[in-house]
Order: C-alpha cells, then structure tokens, then sequence
C-alpha cells in the first residue's frame, strides 16, 4: 500500500506536535531531541531496522517487540522510549523519520531558528559548519539549526533543505544535468 507524501506529512506533524507538548511541559525538549537523534542515527545505520520501520509486513507486536528491544539496548528510555512504542502500537513506524523532521522545525521554531537538513559528500570540520550557518542566517533572517548528514554519493557540494526550498549544488546533480544535456544535443 503505498502512502501519499501529504498523508505522512499530517501524521508526522500531529506526532512531532503532541511529543513536543509533553517535552515541553515536562522540560526536556533538549532531551528529547538529542534521543530523537540517536534514535535516527541507529535508523540511518541499519538496513534491518529501515526495513522494519517500512515493511508493512511485520505485525504490531512484532515492531512493538523490536522497537523495544532496540530501545533498550540503546538505552532510549523516558519520553523518546515510549513514544516510539507507541508510534510502533499505532502502526506509524513508516512516518518516524517524518516525525523526528517535524520535531525538529517545531523545536527550532520555539527557539526562534530555522531548520535546515544538510547533506554533504564528507564530514563538514567546524569552521565550515559555522560559515554553513551564518550563510543560512542571512538568507533565512534568523538562526539557523543545522542537521548534516554525510553521503558520499553525491561526489561533492551540497544538499540543504530549509522548509519548503532546496538548494542542490552537488556533483553528482551538476553532472547528471550536462549528462542531460548532451543527450539532448547528440
């Protein structure tokens, strides 16, 4: 069953909203965050994790059974633990790296930044993520929070997300262009 963009995108942000209520009263939205980043990161690392999160083959115990067991191996507990047992009970697993995105815009929009997801060819050193930043404040008016994530397929440049606008500037889509347009030449 394939799920539309905007489905997810409502689930994802009714999710992230409510989880952001309860860090907030409970004040540990810097918490919650950084388990929510962790939690990604184990989801970005495993082929076998992504493929439970979207499978719809597995049943809602199992997932519940699974999630839980990772969590507690990686030691996620409090808020972040048992929410993701019950985004993985109500079946939504599918939307959870939607949910950490919109956690994220809304945490940095009650800190008054911007959002930006980043992606690079390497490991960006500090200097160039503070010039990152302040290249992204000028645009965006504010500041900016900034999530890199490394992926070597792109060759070079960079990818950055900020809401609804997108600024390609890697390799590998500059190539892909002049590819393009050589066919069209030829």
């Amino acid at each position: 069953m394939a799920q539309s963009g905007s489905m997810i995108s409502g689930v994802a942000s009714r999710y992230a909203g409510s989880l952001f209520e309860l860090a907030r009263e409970s004040n540990t939205i810097a918490k919650v965050e950084a388990d929510l980043g962790r939690f990604e990161d184990l989801l970005e690392g495993s082929e076998d994790l992504q493929r439970l999160v979207k499978s719809p083959v597995f049943s809602s115990e199992e997932q519940v059974r699974a999630i839980g067991a990772i969590l507690d191996k990686a030691n996620i507990t409090g808020l972040v633990g048992n929410f993701l047992r019950v985004v993985a009970q109500n079946r939504r697993l599918f939307a959870v790296p939607s949910m950490i995105r919109a956690f994220r815009e809304i945490a940095a929009e009650e800190r008054g930044e911007a959002a930006a997801e980043v992606t690079s060819a390497h490991k960006l050193t500090p200097a160039q993520e503070t010039e990152l930043k302040a290249a992204l404040k000028s645009v965006a008016g504010k500041d900016v929070a900034i999530r890199v994530t490394v992926d070597p397929s792109i060759l070079g440049g960079l990818i950055v997300k900020m809401g609804s606008r997108q600024i390609d500037t890697s390799l590998k889509t500059k190539l892909n262009s002049l590819k393009l347009a050589l066919k069209e030449v030829g």
